[in-house]
C-alpha cells in the first residue's frame, strides 16, 4: 500500500483513522464533533478534505498534537505507511515530551495515602474498642 497523493482529499474522519491517531473511524468523528479538531487554525467538520499541506491540531488522549499532512490515502495500512502521511512540529513534540516529564516526576496518587482500608485485624481492634467503650458509658 502506498500514500496515494490525490487532488480530490479524504474526508477528515477517515484520514485520521488512516494515519492511526484514532482507533476507529467513529471515534475520530465524535473528537470532530465535540470540536477538538482543528484544520488550518479554524475548527472543522467530519466531512471537510483533507489535503497535502493542511496542518491539523487535536488531542491524542492527554497529549496536544499539531500535524502537517504530507500525503493522503483513503485505505488504512500498516503503521509505516501511516507515519508517512504526516509530519508532527517540533513545538508538538516539545510540548508532548515535556508534558510526559511532568507525568514522569509527578508524585503518585496512592501514596499520599498513610492508611488505606483497614485489615481484618484492624476492624477486630475497631470492633473490640467499640465494644468495650459502649459497656464504659451504659455503666
Amino acid at each position: 500500500m502506498q500514500a496515494s497523493e490525490s487532488k480530490d482529499g479524504v474526508r477528515l474522519d477517515k484520514w485520521l483513522w488512516v494515519a492511526r491517531f484514532f482507533k476507529t473511524r467513529s471515534l475520530a468523528a465524535e473528537e470532530i464533533g465535540k470540536g477538538r479538531v482543528s484544520a488550518n487554525g479554524q475548527v472543522a467538520k467530519a466531512s471537510r478534505d483533507v489535503r497535502p499541506g493542511d496542518t491539523l491540531a487535536f488531542r491524542q488522549g492527554n497529549a496536544a498534537r499539531t500535524v502537517v499532512v504530507l500525503g493522503v490515502s483513503a485505505h488504512r495500512g500498516p503503521a509505516t505507511v501511516a507515519q508517512a502521511l504526516y509530519r508532527e512540529t517540533a513545538e508538538s513534540v516539545a510540548a508532548r515530551e515535556a508534558a510526559a516529564q511532568a507525568h514522569r516526576l509527578s508524585p503518585e496518587p496512592a501514596s499520599a495515602i498513610e492508611a488505606g482500608r483497614p485489615t481484618k485485624k484492624d476492624r477486630r481492634q475497631l470492633a473490640d474498642w467499640n465494644r468495650w467503650s459502649a459497656s464504659v458509658d451504659s455503666d
